[in-house]
Parts: C-alpha cells; structure tokens; sequence
C-alpha cells in the first residue's frame, strides 16, 4: 500500500474512534417540558367562621355531596340562604377554561371547606375569574348578623344600640320575627352600647330568655327572645 492509501486508511480509522468515543458519552439529560401553572382557589372564609369552627358549630354532619343552590344577585341571595336556615361561611375566586371546570373546582373547595351548599358566579367579561359562596347550617344561639349604628343613625336615634343584618331562619331570632335593618336599642331594659357589648350579652345569656328592645319603621317596641347555646343543636 503506498503511503498515501495508509494516511486515507489512518483517518478513516481516526473518524471511527471519534464517532464511538463520543457515542460512549452519556447525553445530557433532557430538560423537563414545562407545566402550565394551575390556578387555585382563594378562600376566604367569614369572620370566625373558619373551617374549624363550622365543623365544631354544625347542626348536622356535612353531606357527601354538597348541592348547588342557584346564584342570582349574592346579596339577595345571602338574604334567601338565610331565610332557608344557612349561614355563608365563606367565598373564593378562581380561573376556569368553562362553566363545567368552574362547578368542579367549586364544588371541590366545598368539600373541604365542610360547605352543604355552594352558589357559582359566572365572571363578568370573557376570561375572568369565576366566583362562590359556600354557606352551612350551623348552630346558632341567636341567629341574626349585627353591625354598631352608624354616626347619622345615632344621631338620628340620639341613642346607641346595633342594628340587625340577615336572620337566619330556623334560630331564635327568627322564632322572636326580628327582621333585617331591626335596631336593638336596650338589652333587658338596659341601654345598649355597640356591637362588642351586644356579642358580650348573647355570649352571657345563652340559653336565657332575654327581651330586646326593637325600633322598626319608627316604631319601639319588645321581642321576647330565647337564646339557645352550643350544646342545642335545635337552637
């Protein structure tokens, strides 16, 4: 062989040990396809009314399969929810491709939350963020949700007391035919401050009877009440 066929051959040979040199590396490992972030939900649950504490304050143990109610305007429905015995417990917002992915996720959150009924609010342009309410039956000594007098309805009234939000239906504020936007004036006679010492009462005389001073529609007048306690599940 002449010595230009023995330097072919010598690269040639050179050119395969390459190749099988590098084929004996190991690759790089592959990177990982990202994954879409999935968005969740954010729950905010009412005022002391964690799910902790609806599970300890439920009259009855939560369903399997919580129902949804059908959603309107929330704050006429929290009004209606309230008239049926259920008291909302919380809300969340969240993404969703359509209405079925919502009424999963939604229905999923209520679950975990210890909800027995849960209304879905479609969002109010294309690609926002959908919304729900979640609302339970709970035991409630009283019954009724209460705001402090704002300064024109003191001054109007020239005196202090609270004035009612929502009943709930089924509770001694109902059985007494207290109402929406009722103000409490006195407490036993008593004149009533704010909020904070209206909670004190109640705390401290459940399961008394107590009679509750009521200005409704200019009228004043009493409502007998009996509060129930924790421990009544028929409250």
């Amino acid at each position: 062989m002449d010595a230009a066929g023995v330097v072919v051959r010598g690269a040639a040979l050179a050119a395969t040990l390459a190749l099988a040199a590098c084929a004996s590396l190991p690759l790089p490992p592959a990177r990982p396809t990202p994954t879409p972030a999935t968005p969740t939900a954010r729950y905010e649950p009412v005022a002391g009314r964690t799910p902790e504490v609806v599970a300890r304050l439920r009259a009855e143990p939560a369903p399997a399969e919580p129902e949804e109610s059908p959603a309107g305007n929330p704050q006429n429905d929290e009004d209606v929810q309230g008239a049926q015995g259920y008291v909302r417990i919380g809300s969340a917002r969240f993404v969703a491709a359509d209405a079925d992915a919502a009424r999963a996720q939604a229905r999923h959150l209520a679950r975990g939350v210890g909800a027995d009924r849960f209304l879905l609010y479609a969002p109010a342009t294309a690609g926002g963020e959908w919304s729900a309410a979640y609302y339970a039956r709970l035991r409630l000594p009283f019954g009724a949700e209460f705001r402090d007098l704002t300064e024109a309805e003191r001054a109007e009234l020239g005196a202090d007391g609270v004035c009612l939000g929502v009943v709930i239906g089924g509770t001694p504020a109902a059985a007494a035919n207290l109402r929406s936007g009722d103000l409490v004036l006195r407490f036993n006679h008593l004149a009533l401050r704010d909020k904070a010492a209206f909670q004190a009462l109640l705390q401290s005389h459940q399961g008394r009877r107590v009679v509750l001073t009521i200005r409704r529609d200019g009228a004043v007048f009493d409502r007998l009440v009996r509060l129930g306690t924790l421990d009544d599940v028929n409250k």
